[in-house]
C-alpha cells in the first residue's frame, strides 16, 4: 500500500481513479452491509445463548450440531465484516479501490460485484493458485 499512498492514488487523472461519485456510492453501500451484518451477528449470538436444555442424548447432539453450524456462519460473517471495515478505512485514506498485493487499481466491475475486494483479479487468481 505504500507504493499507492507515496504515488497519492487519487491525485491521478479522472479516467484512472473513482470518482466522488463511485466513492460515494462504495461507501453508503458498504455502510448499508456493514449495519446488517452487525445485526444478524447480534441475533445470531443471541440465539447461540438462548438454548433450551438438553433433555436427552438427542437433544445434545441437534444442539451441538446447530451450534458447530452458527459458529461457522458467525465466522465468515465477523470475517466479512471486517473486510468491509477495512474497504471503509480505505475510502477514508484515499486508497478503497488499489489492490493490496500488486497496488495497482481494481476494475471498477469486480468492486461492483463484490465491494470489499482487496486484490485485483490476477492477484486473486495467484493467491488461489499458491492455496
Amino acid at each position: 500500500m505504500t507504493v499507492a499512498l507515496n504515488n497519492n492514488y487519487y491525485n491521478q487523472t479522472s479516467d484512472e481513479q473513482l470518482s466522488q461519485e463511485e466513492l460515494s456510492f462504495f461507501k453508503e453501500e458498504l455502510e448499508k452491509q456493514k449495519e446488517k451484518l452487525q445485526t444478524n451477528l447480534k441475533k445470531r449470538i443471541e440465539e447461540l445463548n438462548n438454548h433450551d436444555e438438553a433433555k436427552d442424548e438427542g437433544d445434545h447432539a441437534t444442539i451441538a450440531i446447530e451450534n458447530l453450524t452458527n459458529n461457522t456462519i458467525l465466522r465468515e460473517q465477523q470475517r466479512t465484516l471486517n473486510q468491509i471495515k477495512r474497504s471503509l478505512n480505505k475510502i477514508a485514506l484515499g486508497t478503497y479501490g488499489i489492490c493490496t498485493m500488486c497496488e495497482e487499481k481494481i476494475n471498477i466491475e469486480r468492486l461492483k460485484i463484490q465491494m470489499f475486494s482487496e486484490y485485483c483479479v490476477s492477484c486473486r487468481n495467484e493467491l488461489d493458485r499458491r492455496r
